[in-house]
């Protein structure tokens, strides 16, 4: 489903990502860890298209997406949550999944002078689906609640929630565990194990290597802006290549 061919990208003559390449399957759990600096997040900031790489081609099915701006990334059904969750602080649970779906009616003014029965059916229709979102992230209770108000934990859930919203095919997740207590922590995974079930592709980083290990088909470990290798959690937690970069030779 994505595909990295020598991807490079430097800041002020620092090499974060060097002739970097990789690939996930379609259906799969791929994680992707590394120590530290190894070019990781950046890596996700080039597929999202929050940066355009220097060099090298990033493919999703058959469409080269490098260079393309973030939105239009997101229209090829590429989601992405954040380390930090982003949630709007100031607008409820509800109201940040419903500002999600792109072509709302209610944009226009046109449309809610001259169409109104069709911009409060869609509206209907939008908030139905986020309710129902909400109710499988068991976060609708604090449906009414402001965003800010959430643990983080609850953050991570609603960020979720959010990216379900635009209907993904593929959901790259930024460290999804960190800071989630261990009830919420299961209740996330559950999810991302259903959601899979459902057709959705995952591309996580996590420093976790429990939940790697549960979680993921295939683990690809990155260093110093390149791919050193990469298996099944089993073969990567035995690599001594992976373990000297982890902690030293």
């Amino acid at each position: 489903m994505l595909k990295v061919r020598e991807l490079e990208k430097s800041f002020g003559g620092i090499k974060a990502i060097d002739k970097c390449s990789l690939r996930v399957q379609i259906g799969s759990i791929t994680g992707l860890i590394g120590p530290n600096g190894a070019g990781k997040t950046t890596l996700f900031n080039l597929i999202s298209g929050v940066y355009k790489p220097d060099r090298g081609q990033i493919w999703f099915m058959d469409d080269r997406i490098d260079g393309l701006p973030s939105h239009q990334i997101a229209r090829k059904s590429i989601a992405r949550t954040f380390q930090i969750p982003r949630e709007f602080k100031e607008m409820t649970v509800l109201e940040n999944l419903m500002l999600i779906p792109k072509h709302q009616l209610g944009e226009n003014v046109f449309n809610t002078l001259f169409r109104p029965v069709d911009v409060r059916e869609q509206e209907k229709q939008i908030m139905e689906k986020a309710t129902s979102i909400l109710e499988f992230v068991e976060l609708a209770h604090l449906k009414d609640e402001y965003a800010k108000s959430l643990s983080s934990g609850q953050k991570k859930l609603l960020e979720l929630a959010k990216m379900l919203m635009s209907d993904p095919r593929v959901i790259l997740l930024d460290e999804p565990g960190a800071g989630v207590n261990p009830t919420l922590m299961r209740k996330l995974v559950e999810n991302i194990e259903e959601l899979r079930q459902q057709g959705i592709t995952f591309f996580l980083i996590e420093h976790d290597m429990d939940l790697v290990t549960y979680l993921c088909d295939k683990v690809i470990v990155m260093n110093k802006g390149r791919t050193m290798a990469e298996g099944t959690p089993h073969e990567i937690k035995k690599d001594k290549n992976v373990l000297e970069a982890y902690l030293g030779s």
